[in-house]
């Protein structure tokens, strides 16, 4: 998330909570689709990670950013974190080790989307470059521990980096090590929110094993296809999975509220302070029982920041927001965006999505989730294995968008950004195992080849 929310409305009621969700009804005339993807900063000489500070650092890198697309600053305490385009929407954020993100503004095609990414790529490109900056398009950084990796200036981060190790053993890693890349998506009702987060939610792990290129950790092989997503297994279970209760009778925005109600917080913003609330529930700041906050009421600014530090497979916001898969090339990016819109806003797509999985338990579905990372295409749910689920899923999300009809400027409609994702699926492998093969062929057993391979 780029910037913290701003909003210092009092809330009143659990009432107004339920109605921040409704308020992202959309009409279907209206559906837009946001693309959010991370990237692992690395010095091209040497292939290490690169420092906030200096004049080659990522500090650097943002204010060359800023005086070359005209976009505002977001700054903490005279530190440049972020910048936002005031006219579109879109904005670059800092993860906290560093990784940078594109919050792609809110478009209509993923044409549009494609286009997005490639300027915003060869913008990076002319700033990064003469600062000896590349960028790797991995799941995963391959070869450096955590401690090799600088923190960002970000109070928010060094109040998470505290309270992580309290709650898994994971949380570190996914913070410093980590990249993916997100599709935010609309609805128009809450029966159509709740339709599509149940059949996201249950089909996240294909988006986990078409995506999948996490597969090593400090040089060698972990014995994952996506690490990433394994990480996400142990990193705060309080506050991420499956949520199966999105499939029980009643399922609304009143019971997701009720959900984030008891996540445990991290932190309140009051100006430019970050004020460490870990582990108390906003329902006990609602209640005004937060201990480091007696007597105070939280903000609609408050609600949405906690929000954003929920992390399920899927999360709902004003809009949906896909969660399962790795970080990649760029030539894969699009390919998310093209499968879920091709998949969720279709009816005729969505209604067969949610026949494929509507017999599926609970159970069953966890034990997907959980056997994903390793195992990518082998896993099995009931008695198919996931290649089997994720060829049936490609075949809808292509139907979907034929019948979307958006054409660009060739006259080709969305479908062809699905080519990557055609082109694993006819090789039966995940994009990690082509990897693993390259790590124990040509690379001769090293990761060094990946800054040149998998770079942006």
């Amino acid at each position: 998330m780029a910037r913290d929310q701003i909003d210092m409305t009092p809330l009143q009621s659990r009432d107004e909570l339920v109605a921040w969700f409704e308020a992202g009804c959309k009409a279907p005339s209206e559906f837009r689709l946001g693309t959010e993807h991370e990237k692992t900063p690395f010095t091209l000489e040497g292939h290490r990670p690169v420092p906030y500070e200096g004049a080659r650092g990522i500090g650097a890198l943002l204010e060359g950013m800023k005086l070359l697309l005209g976009w505002e600053p977001i700054m903490e305490k005279g530190n440049i974190i972020g910048l936002y385009d005031v006219t579109g929407g879109g904005a670059i954020s800092l993860e906290p080790g560093g990784q940078f993100e594109l919050s792609g503004a809110p478009v209509e095609t993923v044409h549009q989307t494609q286009s997005e990414l490639m300027a915003h790529l060869a913008q990076v490109r002319e700033i990064a470059a003469p600062l000896g900056i590349g960028f790797l398009g991995l799941g995963m950084t391959p070869s450096w521990s955590r401690a090799d990796i600088p923190v960002m200036p970000k109070g928010r981060y060094k109040i998470m980096t505290n309270y992580m190790p309290k709650v898994g053993q994971y949380g570190l890693d996914m913070m410093y090590r980590t990249c993916t890349v997100q599709t935010n998506l609309d609805f128009s009702s809450e029966a159509d929110m709740v339709k599509k987060l149940r059949v996201s939610l249950a089909l996240q792990p294909i988006a986990t094993a078409l995506f999948a290129n996490s597969p090593f950790t400090e040089g060698k092989p972990n014995g994952f296809l996506s690490f990433r997503s394994e990480i996400w297994r142990d990193t705060d279970n309080a506050r991420s999975g499956m949520m199966p209760w999105a499939f029980e009778d009643g399922m609304g925005f009143e019971r997701y509220v009720d959900y984030a109600l008891d996540v445990p917080m991290y932190f309140v913003k009051r100006g430019e302070e970050y004020i460490d609330v870990s582990g108390s529930s906003f329902r006990a700041f609602f209640d005004g029982r937060n201990n480091n906050l007696p007597g105070e009421r939280p903000t609609l600014s408050d609600w949405a920041n906690h929000l954003s530090t929920i992390f399920p497979e899927v999360r709902l916001k004003r809009y949906l927001e896909m969660r399962g898969s790795d970080g990649g090339p760029w030539g894969r990016l699009p390919a998310l965006p093209a499968f879920w819109v091709g998949l969720l806003y279709d009816d005729v797509s969505l209604d067969a999505a949610w026949e494929i999985v509507k017999h599926w338990s609970a159970h069953e579905r966890q034990a997907l989730r959980d056997d994903v990372p390793r195992f990518g295409f082998k896993a099995r749910i009931k008695d198919r294995y996931l290649f089997e689920v994720a060829k049936e899923c490609l075949v809808l999300a292509h139907a979907g968008l034929r019948r979307r009809g958006r054409i660009d400027q060739l006259g080709r409609d969305e479908t062809r950004h699905l080519e990557p994702l055609d082109r694993i699926i006819d090789s039966g492998r995940t994009p990690a195992e082509e990897m693993l093969d390259k790590f124990n062929g040509p690379w001769k057993g090293s990761v060094e080849p990946a800054y040149a391979e998998y770079a942006f």
